[in-house]
């Protein structure tokens, strides 16, 4: 049996092993031990591949920005930070036609920019949102749906854990990356607000008819109680974001600055205590180690696949579809669409990244921008059944037995659409990375990877051509 042949039937092993229930990173790990131990027929050479990607995939400086980040955005979801975001986006837009709805989505991408996480922000926005949209006359359906397209906002505006992920994974720029995805970010934020409009206008039997908000207190109040609440935020926002676009700090001194500042305004507003603090690092070791194992066994599977040849074949076969960079992407991302509908986004982008970057850099598809594309791909499968993370987060904070888990996906599955078409956008019109098109004609640079060799990659189109 060949190299590539043992390459696929691993693929087939993964995808079987997580079907009868195995945890992800055990069935890659699993899998990546058995398949070097059969190419090399010696187990205690694969035990020592094992071993040596073990050390090397998590002991990176860059990987402190993992915890750092979750500690982060924990506080601030347990400080209430994200009523008084909602609070402050309600008192803006919540006396427009559906503004409560779009209120929702302008909260969730401030909370975003603040926890990076979209299961968090889910669940706090279930509390705090649904109950005051259905008090106003949406349906639960839709309310529900505005909250789970919100959420997802989470993971791509950052700072945003998946964005973290790839560029560990792809050992791309996490502050590039970080840039990137503020673009797309609002862009699926005005999108989702445009589209409540809409609904609201023309399918008020899916959304209901809200009525207006009424103001509850004087305006001098007003002012100065959203002042309180809103420079908080922002003040946060500013010292982790604008550290790191600054040059101030790096992206893991940023994430150890942003968790003592939402330490320090949780504090001060004094809605977290010690034995929450305490909670809170408890729950940051958990997700950090889940973290930890999936990258470990993430790695193990890269060194696994480059050994086998399988990504190397699957290139030049990609290439000689000839498919073009569109082509390619858009396979790729309908991949990634159905694969959400039954992994969670962090098991999708450790199983298809190790193949798929050596083919995106041979096609010299600037990482950066497919970084972006991914991850808002993967997000797609946080609402779509059978396996929505964030429809189940919802439904579970929800602990309402009168709105099914059907309504949720239901009034979730416009949003996905919004993403669909949003992502359509986003590949078709690239946007330009950071450092892009600084020059007349931008140069060609190569990067390393760690599945293959050396390979050359470009910019995408917008910059392939003169700016003057």
């Amino acid at each position: 049996m060949s190299g590539v042949e043992i390459g696929l039937w691993s693929l087939a092993g993964i995808l079987g092993l997580i079907w009868l229930g195995m945890h992800v990173s055990i069935a890659l790990a699993l899998t990546s031990f058995i398949g070097i131990w059969v190419l090399r027929d010696n187990a205690q050479y694969a035990a020592r591949m094992m071993s040596l990607a073990t050390r090397e995939s998590i002991s990176s400086y860059l990987f402190g920005v993992v915890p750092l980040f979750v500690l982060m955005g924990l506080v601030v979801s347990r400080a209430d930070i994200g009523r008084d975001t909602f609070d402050v986006a309600n008192r803006a837009l919540g006396r427009l036609k559906g503004g409560l709805g779009m209120a929702t989505v302008g909260a969730n991408a401030i909370f975003a920019a603040i926890t990076g996480i979209s299961i968090a922000s889910a669940a706090v926005f279930t509390k705090v949102a649904v109950p005051e949209m259905m008090r106003i006359g949406y349906t639960a359906r839709f309310a529900t749906g505005v909250v789970a397209g919100s959420s997802v906002l989470g993971m791509l505006i950052p700072p945003s854990l998946l964005l973290i992920l790839y560029g560990i994974l792809a050992e791309q720029s996490v502050g590039l990356l970080f840039l990137a995805g503020i673009g797309p970010g609002l862009v699926l934020a005005v999108a989702y607000c445009i589209g409540i409009a809409l609904m609201v206008r023309y399918w008020p039997r899916f959304t209901g008819t809200p009525r207006p908000v009424p103001a509850s207190v004087q305006e001098g109040s007003l002012l100065g109680d959203t002042a309180s609440k809103l420079f908080p935020i922002a003040a946060l926002i500013g010292l982790v974001l604008g550290g790191i676009y600054g040059g101030i700090f790096t992206p893991t001194e940023a994430g150890a600055i942003g968790a003592l500042g939402a330490i320090v305004i949780a504090g001060v507003k004094r809605r977290i205590g010690p034995r929450v603090l305490w909670q809170v690092t408890l729950e940051t070791g958990h997700i950090t180690a889940s973290i930890c194992f999936l990258i470990i066994a993430a790695t193990m599977y890269s060194r696994f696949l480059s050994l086998s040849g399988l990504p190397a074949a699957v290139t030049e076969w990609a290439i000689a579809l000839e498919l073009g960079t569109v082509g390619f992407v858009l396979i790729f991302c309908a991949i990634l669409i159905v694969l959400g509908t039954i992994l969670d986004s962090s098991s999708i982008m450790m199983i298809t990244l190790p193949l798929v970057l050596p083919i995106a850099q041979a096609m010299q598809i600037d990482l950066i921008w497919f970084g972006i594309v991914t991850v808002l791909a993967v997000e797609i499968g946080l609402l779509t059944p059978p396996l929505g993370l964030s429809v189940f987060v919802i439904k579970g904070a929800l602990d309402d037995a009168s709105i099914p888990l059907g309504d949720v996906f239901k009034g979730a599955l416009p949003f996905a659409a919004i993403m669909v078409l949003v992502l359509l956008a986003l590949i078709v019109f690239p946007l330009c990375p950071p450092d892009c098109c600084k020059e007349p004609v931008c140069r060609s640079s190569t990067f390393p990877s760690h599945s293959s060799p050396a390979l050359p990659r470009t910019r995408p189109r917008c910059c392939r051509r003169s700016t003057t």
